[in-house]
């Protein structure tokens, strides 16, 4: 009989492993026999590592997770020597010059690093799309996208080819994905979890990173193996009172909730996300929350601007970062990056500094909110999964941008109002998570809710600074109320995707 244990999350194959009942080398070989099942249609493992894997597992690994294969994220996540791409061409051949000190941990507690998954170019959008690896497909239906930065990652766990996979979050990379896939996606405090050593903190703090799993409870162990600080860490969070893991088990009490599913931007937001907005609450209410509409007093016009500001220097300063590393080019960036390059360059330093001061405004509003409210519940996204290639930049402006860039003339992208009007587009469909990154405070996605056409539907509930205990107990609170461990996606056809490379 095969064996079978897609069922399994991390906490319960770690389990079975350690009490004997399954042999790691089983589980080993169940997940790469998934990798090359699904991964062809899915396109979700771009760097397949299954012989360091089983190097290591000849190393007798130890730890909460010993033998528990995972993957980890193409940009950030690193094993000194082995492929660190962002996702870009023009990073094909760079090797890490170090090891992730969150690596390290998800390592020295016995998981197995089976592989990197599929990103965008940098990070830089909400579908996982890059030139360099192609598209990577949502496993619920393979023609629309898993989301992005962390879409390999999150078509990984929904496909079951492993329980968790290493994720990140600069503007909801973590919390789209476990939208679009049905997935549990916590974005911890800016802090929580170390950058080190190539960072103190990315893009301004704006990035956290964690995982991506199926249960509440790999979530919270998870994230007792990765919280922490590393010496040099600009400042060190206090730790918890209690590990994560224990969390799940506790009764959150009787929270306030406010609640919205109005666009922070004025735009629309599609019905299944209402929808599961409104269905959520009611079961808050069943079970015996407090909750009302409201939200936190921030202009959302002005943290759009704000992120976008971040994101034009950051993109033009990752560039120089590169070209410094490992003689990176720009010519050899998709269009898009090579526009916000541009952008990022010709954008004054006083300009980007008066926009990162008002990051506070919006802390403060979101201080003044969480005085009278424990949680803040909306949609996590404000449309459905785009399908494959539908955020392609159209062909007119591709070919506009070239011909600015060529003439060296794509500092004038700055003052376009038609760039502001794409960046504005671009948040359009996700406009619910960037508060939580310039703020710094945790936020988390969870699948209470799937569409008639079968899609999963997540909804976003935000904490004050530090309280990823509260949002852990809550979640595990709606995963007994509402359990969605029993969907999975069902078999489709689907266009297939390029192979992993080694």
């Amino acid at each position: 009989m095969t064996l079978d244990l897609s069922d399994h999350d991390a906490c319960a194959l770690a389990a079975l492993i350690r009490q004997g009942d399954l042999a790691a080398g089983e589980v080993l070989d169940w997940a790469l026999d998934r990798v090359d099942a699904l991964n062809p249609r899915l396109n979700a493992v771009v760097f397949d590592w299954r012989e360091r894997a089983r190097a290591q597992l000849r190393d007798a690994p130890s730890g909460a997770f010993a033998g528990v294969p995972f993957l980890i994220k193409d940009i950030g996540q690193d094993i000194a020597g082995l492929p660190s791409t962002f996702g870009s061409r023009a990073l094909r051949d760079l090797r890490a010059p170090a090891t992730s000190s969150l690596v390290r941990r998800w390592i020295d507690s016995g998981l197995l690093v089976i592989g990197k998954t599929n990103v965008p170019e940098f990070g830089l959008k909400a579908v996982s799309e890059s030139a360099l690896f192609g598209p990577c497909r949502n496993p619920w239906d393979p023609r629309v996208s898993p989301g992005g930065s962390s879409g390999g990652a999150a078509a990984a766990v929904a496909a079951r080819i492993v329980p968790a996979a290493g994720a990140s979050d600069g503007g909801g990379s973590i919390r789209i994905p476990a939208a679009y896939c049905g997935l549990v996606g916590l974005k911890p405090s800016r802090g929580r979890v170390s950058e080190a050593p190539l960072a103190g903190e990315y893009w301004d703090g704006a990035v956290a990173s964690h995982a991506l799993t199926r249960s509440v409870r790999d979530c919270a162990a998870l994230l007792d193996v990765a919280a922490g600080a590393e010496p040099g860490d600009p400042f060190v969070v206090a730790p918890p009172a209690r590990p994560y893991a224990d969390e799940p088990g506790l009764d959150p009490g009787r929270l306030r909730v406010g609640v919205t599913a109005e666009s922070p931007l004025g735009m629309p937001v599609h019905p299944d996300m209402r929808n599961a907005v409104n269905s959520a609450a009611a079961l808050l209410q069943d079970l015996g929350h407090h909750v009302e509409p409201a939200s936190p007093r921030v202009d959302g016009e002005a943290l759009a601007h704000a992120y976008i500001t971040m994101y034009y220097g950051q993109t033009a300063a990752m560039l120089r970062t590169f070209r410094d590393a490992c003689g990176a080019r720009a010519a050899e960036l998709e269009i898009d990056t090579r526009a916000l390059v541009a952008i990022g360059r010709a954008l004054p330093a006083a300009d980007y500094a008066l926009q990162r001061q008002r990051w506070n405004q919006f802390a403060r509003a979101l201080g003044a909110f969480h005085a009278d409210y424990d949680v803040l519940l909306t949609p996590t996204t404000a449309q459905p999964a785009p399908a494959i290639g539908e955020l392609d930049t159209p062909a007119p402006q591709r070919a506009l941008l070239r011909a600015l860039l060529s003439l060296g003339l794509g500092g004038l992208l700055r003052h376009s109002s038609a760039v502001d009007e794409l960046a504005r587009h671009s948040l359009a469909r996700t406009p619910f998570t960037q508060l939580a990154n310039l703020t710094g405070v945790p936020a988390m996605s969870l699948p209470l809710h799937w569409s008639a056409d079968g899609m999963p539907v997540g909804v976003q509930f935000q904490a004050a600074w530090g309280r990823e205990d509260l949002l852990l107990r809550l979640a595990a609170q709606l995963e007994r109320a509402r359990p969605w461990a029993d969907r999975r996606p069902p078999p489709r056809a689907g266009a297939q995707g390029p192979g992993a490379t080694a």
